[in-house]
């Protein structure tokens, strides 16, 4: 397993700096984020060392969502979420702060702003027909 000797997660993974463990497998580590958006928001990480969505393994990423739709089931099951968002930042632009891929699992709870600070990011509006259209052209499959 390829790992980062001064990855802030990869750290973790070997037990050189604590963290609140909740679930681990052969390929994933899931522990609490330190600065959570909402009651039981927990991050899943694959064990070896990938920078981002376009750095991990295809093995590593379906053992992620898979961890992460379990952990969601649980935060639902056990904390009473009346919903859950998966969310994964890829690069600095899109507010990724630490370089090790992972999943946040953030638990949701209608109108209780107590157990939940996470708000939408962006106002959802229509878009303009053709910009939708000339990116789903460069989006698909080329022949």
């Amino acid at each position: 397993m390829t790992q980062d000797p001064d990855c802030l997660f990869c750290r973790i993974v070997r037990g050189e700096l604590p963290s609140t463990r909740i679930d681990e497998d052969e390929r994933t580590l899931t522990f609490m984020d330190i600065n959570p958006a909402s009651d039981g928001h927990a991050l899943v990480i694959p064990k070896a060392h990938a920078r981002d969505l376009h750095d991990i393994t295809p093995e590593d990423l379906a053992a992620c969502s898979v961890t992460a739709q379990r952990i969601a089931g649980r935060a639902v099951d056990r904390l009473g979420a009346d919903g859950v968002n998966l969310l994964n930042c890829a690069g600095e632009a899109a507010w990724q702060t630490v370089f090790h891929f992972h999943i946040h699992v953030v638990p949701r709870f209608r109108d209780d702003p107590v157990r939940d600070a996470l708000r939408l990011p962006w106002t959802p509006t229509p878009g303009d027909p053709a910009r939708i259209a000339a990116a789903a052209d460069l989006l698909r499959p080329t022949t």
